[in-house]
């Protein structure tokens, strides 16, 4: 996985895989999903990330 934020735009943008993107849908205004031929999420952007709160992205752990 890869994240990259763009902080002069306010854009998180999240790689999961290198496969080409077939079909993007929104998810309300700023958020968007890219997904493979396969049906497999490829990408996650997500605008104003940092004033909605989901910048930074803190990971959480499982419990075991």
């Amino acid at each position: 996985m890869n994240i990259k934020y763009y902080e002069d735009d306010d854009i998180l943008v999240q790689r999961f895989s290198n496969n080409p993107i077939i079909r993007e849908v929104s998810q309300g205004w700023n958020i968007n999903i890219s997904y493979d031929k396969d049906g497999n999420i490829v990408q996650i952007v997500i605008l104003e990330a940092k004033e909605k709160g989901l910048y930074p992205v803190i990971p959480m752990k499982m419990a075991a």
